[in-house]
């Protein structure tokens, strides 16, 4: 536990849906979701506007439409929202070596190591001057916490919801979560909540009264241990910089279960191949396989596959993929695919298999035998397209709110298809709310394209933070204050 506020967390505000909003100006000031559009699809983020009807992450879309049925709904663009995080945590690199992310739009600083901070004055100055610069390179606004110890940083940042800064000043880390419920604590999750309810403690006070022997007797000795700790505003955890991701995953839920075994081979290829491209992305590679198989009845499947050595390569994974859904029974029907890679190494076993033809496993592992004809190449595209209506194809091919060119009317995104059509309403980031057009789907003119930037002359911030002003009156110090 520190004695003065130099560690930071942001978190941006209501990322994926704020990044929508200033990529559509028609959706500006109007709730927003984004998420999964499908009878069995989950909201990812809600915009503020959308929070005002009830909807939140990781409710169901249809639940989130029966609330807030005039919102609009749209497909995540994964590859805008890490180009944003991308300037973000770059922008976050500046203050310090020490950063730690924890998923795209979230973050912690540690200050004193990047020698910008050693007290409150000048850790407010930072949180302040970082909020503008996040506004100025992205267009967007995200919340800053600032205290002694990362638990407090990010309760601080929680606080401050939406677009703001909370300072926990030195010594008031007791006072402020005396009242606020045990959830807010790490690691109570529904169930330990519940538990200490049951045993009558609903407040960290509660919990900091109850003292380190009590909760030992109710959640073991580890867990009681550092509640009591955290209870009393202890966290000594360190900012770890650039905590190494240990594998990388895609995994898709499907409205309607899928039965064909060729269509599920299919599926099983296309989530290789985008395994494999995040994996590229990350410059990494991988030596484990994973497949996991949630069937009809919610009973889910894993295995894996351990290569000779690590790969990148997506013919080595989509065959070792393809080698372990041989071995599930999926009988009855899927309801979720997904191929992950583990083990990850900087480096790829470039002869691992023939590249080209994908050498077999010997033949005397039962996994290897040949699946057959039909089940490999272009027909088994065929065969798995012939199970879509063509409302499906339209919704695969023209993602609600994704982005689309025309020859004549340039750059737009998709608000909805069906019925053999597409509607596109045609605006870019900086321009005035577009028009609406409704095009064939299969009109020759129309193309997927990719996001255009936020802001399109972001401010300079090549030698930032070499202007913060700096504070050196001693630790301890407490200047700014305990509230925003």
């Amino acid at each position: 536990m520190r004695v003065a506020p130099t560690i930071l967390h942001l978190d941006m505000d209501a990322f994926y849906a704020s990044a929508e909003q200033a990529a559509k100006p028609s959706l500006r000031g109007k709730p927003v979701v984004v998420g999964g559009l499908g009878p069995r699809g989950v909201v990812a983020t809600a915009s503020y506007e959308a929070r005002r009807f009830g909807v939140h992450s990781a409710m169901p879309t249809a639940q989130a439409r029966r609330l807030a049925p005039n919102a609009a709904y749209l497909v995540p663009r994964f590859l805008l929202y890490r180009t944003v995080s991308d300037q973000v945590m770059e922008l976050l690199g500046r203050l310090s070596p020490l950063v730690e992310p924890l998923s795209l739009d979230e973050a912690f600083v540690d200050l004193e190591a990047g020698g910008v901070a050693d007290d409150s004055a000048s850790a407010r100055a930072v949180g302040e001057q970082l909020r503008d610069a996040i506004r100025g390179v992205t267009g967007l606004t995200g919340s800053v916490g600032l205290a002694g110890s990362k638990m407090l940083a990010k309760i601080a940042s929680e606080e401050a919801k939406p677009n703001g800064l909370l300072l926990i000043a030195p010594g008031t880390e007791r006072e402020l979560l005396a009242p606020m419920s045990v959830r807010i604590l790490p690691g109570v999750g529904p169930a330990t909540g519940d538990h200490l309810r049951r045993a009558g403690m609903t407040t960290v006070d509660d919990l900091a009264e109850a003292g380190e022997a009590e909760l030992v007797r109710l959640l073991g000795k580890a867990h009681g241990v550092s509640l009591h700790r955290m209870a009393l505003g202890y966290d000594n955890r360190p900012v770890v910089a650039e905590r190494d991701a240990k594998s990388v995953s895609v995994e898709d839920t499907f409205d309607m279960d899928l039965h064909d075994r060729v269509r599920v081979r299919t599926e099983v290829d296309r989530l290789a191949d985008r395994c494999v491209q995040r994996l590229r992305a990350a410059e990494r590679s991988g030596r484990t396989v994973v497949l996991k198989v949630r069937r009809y009845d919610f009973s889910t499947l894993t295995r894996s596959e351990t290569l000779r050595g690590p790969t990148d390569d997506p013919a080595v994974v989509r065959e070792a993929a393809a080698r372990l859904l041989e071995a599930v029974d999926t009988t009855g029907g899927v309801r979720l695919l997904g191929v992950g890679v583990t083990g990850l190494a900087d480096y790829t076993q470039e002869d691992l298999f023939a590249q080209a033809a994908g050498e077999r496993a010997a033949p005397d592992d039962p996994a290897a035998e040949d699946l057959g004809p039909g089940e490999h190449g272009d027909e088994s595209a065929a065969g798995a397209q012939e199970q879509e209506t063509p409302e499906q194809l339209a919704a695969r091919r023209w993602p609600a709110g994704h982005d689309v060119r025309h020859d004549t009317y340039g750059h737009g995104w998709v608000q909805g298809s069906g019925v053999g059509r597409v509607t596109v309403r045609f605006e870019e980031p900086e321009s005035p709310p577009g028009r609406v057009r409704t095009f064939r789907i299969d009109d020759p003119n129309l193309r997927p394209a990719d996001p255009l930037p936020l802001v399109r002359d972001p401010v300079d911030y090549s030698s930032w933070p070499a202007s913060l002003p700096k504070s050196r009156s001693g630790p301890g110090s407490s200047g700014g204050e305990s509230r925003p």
